[in-house]
């Protein structure tokens, strides 16, 4: 069977509604050894999708947030022929508090780069989609970025401050260049939301691959503008891997180059 978004994002949706939304607004959280939150949900929900796509594409491993490093590894050593990855649950604080900003996340990579991406927003029944030279869609309708004008100080900034480095943090506090800030906490719903047209400017400090691999796909079919970085450097990061990686994007390329300005960053945006 082929991997098609629409099918896909049925069983997005089946997985919601199984593993994730009975439980919300009344589970209880505790912590993971790397200090992030972990509900029941968040295995469950893993479960649920790892079967269904067992089942529909038979072949294909699967890479998860809620495995152990060293199975996680194991896995990545397919990203060359085909790999699914999953994050279960995205923004599992948020989740846990009842806050309505969450969601599933995966992604289809082949010939290590994602090639297919879907992440649902179960409360809001918002299901994002993209085939990579194909486009990007939000429930069948396709979608594009948006910009006020051609200045940053007309733009709404999504920036996550708790995981930039310093230099890069100061740079952000120094120097008020964008209209206003926001903070989402799911990173796979803020590059939806990036593509959608909901913000303009974008700045995390340290996402995981399966927090990025379906969004940032999402966010480039839609024609943002994006890259990765290496948060210690502040090199370039293009590889598929476990480590996290500096997100910096815009609703376009020539507002990137303005936001990556503001920020002192000496990297080639294109």
């Amino acid at each position: 069977m082929t991997a098609e978004p629409n099918h896909i994002a049925r069983l997005l949706r089946d997985t919601a509604a199984t593993a994730i939304l009975p439980n919300w607004q009344g589970i209880a959280a505790r912590h993971k050894s790397d200090g992030s939150f972990v509900t029941e949900s968040d295995p469950a929900a893993q479960r649920h999708l790892t079967e269904a796509l067992a089942h529909d594409f038979p072949g294909i491993p699967l890479l998860g947030e809620e495995m152990t490093r060293a199975e996680q590894e194991r896995m990545l050593r397919n990203a060359d022929s085909a790999l699914w990855v999953v994050d279960p649950l995205d923004g599992t604080s948020n989740y846990a508090a009842g806050f309505p900003a969450f969601s599933i996340s995966l992604a289809l990579i082949e010939g290590g780069r994602p090639v297919l991406g879907a992440i649902l927003d179960p409360v809001r029944d918002e299901c994002f989609v993209a085939a990579r030279g194909r486009g990007a869609w939000l429930n069948d309708r396709p979608i594009r970025p948006f910009a006020p004008s051609r200045s940053i100080r007309d733009c709404l900034a999504m920036v996550d401050l708790k995981r930039l480095p310093p230099e890069l943090l100061q740079a952000v506090t120094r120097h008020t260049c964008f209209g206003s800030q926001r903070y989402l906490g799911s990173v796979a719903l803020e590059w939806c939301w990036l593509a959608a047209g909901r913000f303009q400017l974008y700045l995390h400090g340290g996402q995981k691959l399966w927090d990025y691999a379906a969004g940032r796909l999402i966010a480039d079919e839609a024609g943002a503008a994006a890259l990765h970085l290496i948060p210690d450097s502040l090199e370039p990061g293009t590889e598929i891997t476990l480590e996290p990686r500096l997100a910096i994007a815009a609703a376009n390329a020539e507002l990137l180059r303005a936001w990556s300005d503001c920020l002192e960053l000496a990297v080639d945006v294109g």
